[in-house]
């Protein structure tokens, strides 16, 4: 367990090789960068350069990268399963690197031509719906043979539109002359008539058209969509600008997918500009002068020497190294055997080590797979856990670190599970004696070292025992950190003085029929002896508690309160121990729901038919009960190490390290330093 050693890194350069500098250290991902906060405003030598304008523009033209691959996948899918998401970044060298930056330019106009296709696509699609309701529109008036725009003649006027009613020509009249009884000469033609509406041709005289209009006002009368062509002609020309249309979009989608050669280099075009905006934004915290630019930062101690051999392709670069101050906000990086290194993120989740304090990674690990074994506690779904993330990491070499990282993690929490598994006698819950039993004959039952179902009082004191075992290991890293911080007064305090009164309360509690009935004991631990001795022990240790507990207080009555307050803690310790019964519960809810589902499938008994379906119900329920106890497994076994592990000696506070690194989705470039 380690936090890796860090190195203050100041690198000098002309600013001709920038560039060039800031790309190689942007691949090799070591390097975070520091802003001179010490340099005065107005220096008149140094400054910093304000690069928003460049970086608005590579992240303007990553986002057309980004919209033209979007276009491209759309009208040609890229062919991509579940499995893919495993396959990690496309590694590339430099060489392929420039000869991709190389053709930037060209790749970008098929960018611009894709969106420019795809402008023309929408408005090719808008286009439809407006000309279909433009027909339906047209269509009840075919049989006219006057456009809609006709007004009459000089004599007459003319209402073009249409009732909201099935009627007939004599009774549009008849209710016409009803509510104008003084017209003197009325045609109207039925154009249509269905249900919904009635589209006619009102012809009167000039005179009579206010009276008539009043009178189709009071009929609701709507009139028609104006149009100055016939409209069968019109529903013609519309018809074939609908044809039109739709081949028009179906030429653009091929114009589309015909790209489909060029999703590797948009891919890259995003990545391009991506990398250039961070860069810009990496820029703006350099010190730069007319010639030169300064990098201030940080590095792992182990990596300057990749940073010297790098800077020695430059001859007028200079690089140094210095150790970082007691003040420093020095960045956190994590380095840990390969059995650990996969609850790196568990820890970073919680929070990195703060100042002072070890790196919890190692302790973490060996009781993280245990929990979570005993959690899920069934072998079947540890055996299928391990070769399903061995596959996957063996299969897909160059996958994400942080992917990476959880597969393995969940890889050895799988051994977890099996070996709980087997301890209690968990294979799909009771799938060995109820398969054997009922499609066999003979119920064969497999070893097991506890029942969980049958003694559960004996699983509860395994757990608990585990859990006093965690709480312990965390007080012996706080002891540790104290001594390695020079403090070991605090660490007799707050360790030692707690080991002595909480295992004395134990060794006491074990000669006590409500504490040893409670974890299924027959008998009494122990004897008058180490009763007494258990008493003393935990008596010193509480005294030792309340004396020390507020000596952070000068005033003699406030440090005793203090330290009284601080033995009630004694409670907490209580609380801390009686949530490691979940190790209980969690693996009785594997098993029960296992059973269960094994009980349902078998419940046709033997022969073809019920060998189908218990496979099937078998299938389905364990399925199901395998998902929801392995995310119960990980989020409690979350909370143990969060809350009660920690709670003892960790309080975290450190600053992750954040390298200039290429934040690219499809490519990662490989530097050879």
């Amino acid at each position: 367990m380690a936090v890796l050693p860090m190195k203050r890194v100041m690198i000098l350069g002309l600013r001709k090789d920038r560039k060039a500098i800031l790309e190689s250290l942007q691949r090799l991902q070591t390097v975070e960068f520091e802003k001179d906060s010490a340099l005065p405003a107005d220096d008149p030598v140094f400054s910093f350069k304000d690069t928003s304008d460049a970086k608005a523009l590579f992240e303007k033209n990553g986002a057309l990268a980004a919209s033209a691959l979007e276009i491209l996948n759309t009208y040609s899918p890229e062919k991509s399963g579940l499995a893919d998401s495993f396959k990690g970044r496309t590694v590339i060298n430099t060489a392929e690197y420039e000869k991709n930056v190389a053709m930037r330019d060209k790749i970008m106009e098929t960018a611009k031509r894709l969106n420019a296709l795809n402008k023309e696509l929408v408005d090719a699609k808008a286009e439809i719906p407006k000309t279909e309701a433009q027909m339906e529109a047209l269509s009840p008036w075919t049989s006219m043979d006057a456009p809609l725009s006709f007004k009459g003649t000089k004599k007459t006027r003319a209402f073009i539109g249409s009732f909201p009613e099935a009627l007939d020509e004599a009774t549009i009249v008849g209710t016409i002359e009803s509510h104008s009884p003084d017209i003197t000469g009325l045609d109207v033609s039925v154009i249509s008539s269905s249900d919904e509406q009635t589209c006619v041709m009102i012809l009167c005289l000039k005179e009579d058209r206010d009276a008539v209009e009043e009178a189709l006002r009071r009929m609701n009368f709507a009139r028609a969509p104006v149009s100055d062509a016939v409209p069968k002609e019109e529903l013609d020309n519309l018809k074939k600008h609908y044809a039109e249309t739709n081949a028009q979009i179906e030429r653009l989608q091929g114009q589309i997918a015909s790209y489909d050669k060029e999703r590797s280099n948009l891919k890259f075009l995003q990545d391009y500009f991506t990398m250039r905006s961070d860069k810009y934004d990496i820029i703006s915290k350099l010190t730069v002068s007319k010639r030169v630019f300064i990098i201030r930062g940080w590095v792992p101690a182990a990596e300057a020497g990749r940073i010297a051999r790098l800077m020695s392709n430059y001859k007028d670069a200079v690089v140094e190294f210095t150790d970082p101050l007691p003040s420093d906000d020095v960045p956190i990086v994590l380095k840990n055997n390969p059995f650990s290194t996969p609850v790196e993120g568990v820890v970073s989740d919680y929070s990195l080590p703060g100042p002072g304090e070890i790196d919890p990674t190692v302790p973490v690990s060996c009781f993280y797979y245990i929990l979570f074994g005993m959690m899920l506690s069934d072998a079947a779904y540890g055996l299928i856990m391990v070769i399903a993330t061995g596959i996957l990491l063996s299969k897909f070499k160059n996958m994400e670190t942080g992917m990476r990282k959880i597969l393995r993690m969940f890889f050895f929490c799988g051994f977890g599970t099996i070996i709980s598994g087997i301890l209690f006698g968990s294979y799909f819950g009771d799938m060995i004696p109820v398969v054997t039993k009922t499609f066999f004959g003979n119920e064969i039952t497999p070893w097991c070292w506890i029942d969980p179902l049958k003694d559960p009082l004996k699983m509860l004191l395994v757990s608990f025992t585990i859990g006093i075992v965690h709480l312990y290991v965390g007080l012996a890293i706080l002891f540790y950190t104290d001594i390695k911080n020079g403090k070991p007064l605090d660490a007799l305090y707050d360790v030692v003085f707690w080991y002595m009164l909480v295992t004395g309360l134990i060794v006491v509690g074990l000669h006590e029929k409500i504490v040893y009935g409670i974890v299924g004991l027959t008998a009494p631990l122990g004897n008058d002896t180490s009763v007494l001795i258990g008493t003393v022990v935990a008596l010193v240790g509480a005294v030792g508690i309340i004396l020390t507990g507020g000596r952070e207080s000068k005033n003699p009555f406030k440090r005793l309160m203090k330290g009284a307050y601080a033995l009630y803690n004694v409670t907490g310790y209580l609380s801390d121990l009686l949530s490691y019964s979940r190790l209980l519960a969690l693996g009785l809810a594997t098993t029960v729901i296992s059973q269960v589902f094994n009980k349902l499938g078998s419940m046709a008994g033997g022969g073809i038919a019920g060998a189908i379906l218990f496979i099937i119900v078998a299938l389905v329920g364990h399925s199901i009960n395998f998902g929801i106890n392995a995310l119960g497994a990980y989020v409690h076994s979350n909370r143990l190490t969060f809350v009660e592990f920690f709670g003892k000696f960790y309080n975290g506070g450190g600053r992750a390290f954040l390298p200039f690194s290429m934040n690219t989705k499809y490519f990662k470039v490989k530097e050879d330093y």
